[in-house]
């Protein structure tokens, strides 16, 4: 999104779709315990959840979070459910919703970056996920039963990356082990703006 500000017709417009998501079911969902409902948290009032995203879904300028743009600037803004992206020169903004970890524990905030870019990931679940979820496989390839979607950015951070999912009732919920999750049409954007070496911030 190139203006800075979220314009009400654009609120309206991204509300509506919202809403219109969150009341029919999500297609090509996987069947695995991987990608299950159990795997998302469930806010008590989904309508009020969206309504007050909307409200901090907005844009922002990098400056209060980075020195500079050099290889493009990634903010990961989890209490807004979020993620922005600037070019390195700043010509290309873009924001995009995400999924965020669903617990405190499972959270990590800090700089990090790109380190290397999947354009056809394959899943393995941590020693730590396998022993909360044990009946889950312990590989899954790529293809629309992977959690990880499409792409996968991988950060600095052992086993954290910023990918795709094909659950598309994750997005905009607490629903991940650590990991930030975007639709696959914006993981596909994201993954060719972006570079080994892209600055990333979580806040």
């Amino acid at each position: 999104m190139s203006d800075k500000r979220f314009n009400l017709k654009s609120r309206r417009s991204f509300l509506a779709g919202s809403a219109a998501l969150l009341a029919t079911p999500a297609l090509a969902q996987s069947t695995s315990s991987v990608n299950s409902a159990a795997t998302t948290e469930t806010e008590r009032d989904l309508t009020e959840v969206v309504r007050r995203n909307i409200s901090s879904f907005r844009t922002l300028d990098w400056q209060p979070y980075f020195d500079n743009t050099k290889n493009g600037a990634i903010l990961v803004d989890i209490d807004s459910r979020a993620v922005h992206y600037w070019s390195e020169d700043q010509s290309v903004y873009k924001l995009y919703p995400s999924s965020v970890p669903l617990t405190d524990d499972l959270t990590r905030r800090g700089r990090t970056r790109v380190i290397l870019k999947d354009p056809e990931p394959s899943w393995r679940p941590t020693p730590s996920m396998l022993k909360r979820n044990p009946d889950w496989p312990p590989f899954i390839g790529p293809g629309p039963e992977n959690p990880l979607g499409t792409r996968s950015l991988h950060l600095s951070w052992t086993y954290y990356r910023i990918h795709g999912t094909h659950d598309t009732r994750k997005i905009g919920r607490k629903s991940s082990n650590g990991c930030i999750g975007l639709y696959n049409e914006h993981i596909e954007e994201l993954y060719e703006m972006a570079n080994v070496g892209t600055q990333v911030l979580l806040i």
